[in-house]
């Protein structure tokens, strides 16, 4: 009798062997990343909440006002640490990524925040100064007087740059990694639950979200990359699947801080002077011109 072929004979066992493979590789990319989430979380408030407190704690003489500060450093540091974050994130989603688009969003999320850097660093200079956040750039005390006047323009160019087209180039491709992400993290598995790590870093890390959309007044970035979740959501749920536990992580994470903008928009509702920096309809104070308000001179 002619013998089967060894490689016939194993065909079954490769089989299930390489399904075991496939299961237990998308086993160990659905389970909770809490090393990266830890990451994310004590960087962006060492490097990035941390930055301006930072430069107001140290001595000045220790970084004069024509050399780079202590919050510039932590700001280099963030441009890079960040992207490379955002990297292992994607490279860790169950599904795969439109890698083009995934690159294209770190070279504009690194270009903007590079463009903010220098910007920031001034800003906080000028602050050291005597220049008030909670006015703008006109009624300064420290610029209105400047001559010639065509000074003021430049001040102004520099207040764009900071707070307009770097915020734009840095959030808008931070947040669209973090949706795309999100995309990916839908299981048929019911039972998937967030680990008591995750609940412990959602405190710290929405707080920073909180402030990330505050400070950077990118609130209706934020309502809009919300929304998109929530569609996510309920299309997916159609389909039979649910968020495992990152994505739980961040959709979680979205609530919470939208409770805490909400919060903070009505305590200071009533403010007149931030009222008139941040006429319309949408009103978010910034924490630093709060600071600058009510909290320096104190």
């Amino acid at each position: 009798m002619r013998r089967r072929p060894p490689s016939a004979a194993l065909t079954p066992a490769f089989l299930r062997a390489g399904s075991e493979k496939t299961v237990s590789t998308a086993a160990a990319q659905s389970q909770f990343h809490t090393d990266l989430w830890l990451c994310f979380t004590v960087q962006n408030w060492i490097l990035d909440f941390g930055r301006p407190i930072a430069m107001i704690i140290m001595p000045l003489e220790w970084f004069p006002l024509n050399k780079p500060s202590v919050g510039d450093y932590f700001h280099m540091a963030y441009n890079v640490i960040t992207p490379f974050l955002l990297l292992k994130l994607i490279e860790r989603s169950p599904t795969a990524l439109p890698r083009s688009a995934v690159y294209l969003c770190i070279i504009t999320f690194v270009m903007g925040a590079s463009i903010h850097l220098v910007g920031d660093s001034i800003n906080h200079r000028l602050i050291l100064s005597g220049y008030q956040l909670h006015l703008s750039v006109r009624e300064n005390p420290i610029i209105k007087d400047l001559k010639p006047a065509s000074l003021i323009d430049s001040f102004e160019l520099l207040y764009y740059y900071d707070e307009h087209l770097g915020h734009f180039m840095w959030y808008v491709p931070f947040f669209l990694i973090l949706f795309l992400y999100f995309t990916g993290c839908f299981t048929q598995v019911k039972d998937e639950k967030m680990p008591y790590s995750g609940w412990l870093l959602l405190g710290p890390s929405a707080v920073y979200y909180w402030y990330l959309i505050t400070e950077g007044q990118i609130f209706v970035l934020y309502v809009f990359t919300f929304f998109a979740m929530i569609a996510t959501v309920m299309r997916q749920r159609r389909m039979g699947f649910v968020l495992d536990s990152n994505g739980r992580f961040l959709f979680y994470n979205f609530i919470i801080t939208l409770g805490l903008v909400l919060v903070w928009v009505a305590y200071l509702w009533n403010d007149k002077v931030l009222r008139k920096k941040y006429p319309g309809i949408i009103y978010v104070p910034e924490p630093w011109s709060f600071y600058t308000l009510h909290i320096k001179d104190s």
